[in-house]
């Protein structure tokens, strides 16, 4: 049976441990969650956490329905202690900062991305936030790129592209053709014909391929899920 993964994999052994339900019946749950929630991980109709809630009691087994806001709040929980930064990720953009202009490009709802971007204090570490879901466009269109650069008063050829999807953050980059891209695969057997200018396997190595001279303005476009 696949597992579903962290932290939907953690909440499923709370599922069995606290509440008793079957192991199967947990997973296939959690499962259904994820599935649900990345179709669509909004809908203004409700507040947030009720929407959460929502797809929860849809998902949940039916004797089960009446623990969804117990399970949403504990999911949320979860979630964003696996989003938070780790201290090396921290010193990182703060290094980065003394030399650097840095943006964080998101796609997705607002209210979602925004939740994450407030929750995990990211503001402070970037000269310039945009989220997809506030603008008529999203990753991979050129303009979410360009905007960013306008932003930061930089020309594009000044920028770097750093992301973990190719077909979003890479392609991207390079139809607005920036200076540079930085791919962070998620997969080590992931590949494609629009190959990133380098490739490394963790973002602290970033350092390791930024130019040193003449110093480079970066656009850092990074996904928050």
């Amino acid at each position: 049976m696949k597992i579903p993964p962290v932290p939907t994999q953690v909440l499923v052994e709370i599922l069995q441990q606290q509440y008793g339900i079957p192991q199967e019946l947990a997973v296939e749950s959690g499962i259904a969650f994820l599935r649900a929630f990345r179709a669509r991980p909004d809908d203004e109709s409700y507040a947030l956490d009720e929407w959460h809630t929502h797809l929860w009691r849809n998902c949940l087994p039916k004797n089960y329905k009446h623990i969804a806001k117990n399970v949403s709040a504990e999911w949320i929980k979860l979630r964003f202690q696996c989003l938070a930064l780790t201290n090396d990720v921290i010193h990182l953009l703060e290094s980065l900062r003394e030399d650097y202009l840095l943006g964080l490009i998101t796609n997705g709802p607002s209210r979602a991305q925004w939740q994450k971007i407030e929750r995990l204090d990211l503001r402070k570490y970037f000269d310039c936030v945009l989220v997809s879901g506030d603008l008529p466009w999203e990753k991979p269109d050129q303009h979410i790129f360009l905007e960013a650069c306008k932003l930061l008063n930089v020309e594009p050829r000044n920028c770097i592209m750093v992301g973990d999807k190719l077909e979003t953050d890479i392609k991207g980059g390079k139809e607005a053709e920036l200076g540079g891209t930085v791919w962070i695969p998620l997969q080590k057997d992931e590949e494609s014909s629009d190959l990133p200018d380098f490739t490394i396997d963790k973002v602290t190595k970033l350092p390791e391929v930024l130019p040193n001279s003449p110093k480079l303005r970066r656009c850092n476009a990074t996904n928050v899920c």
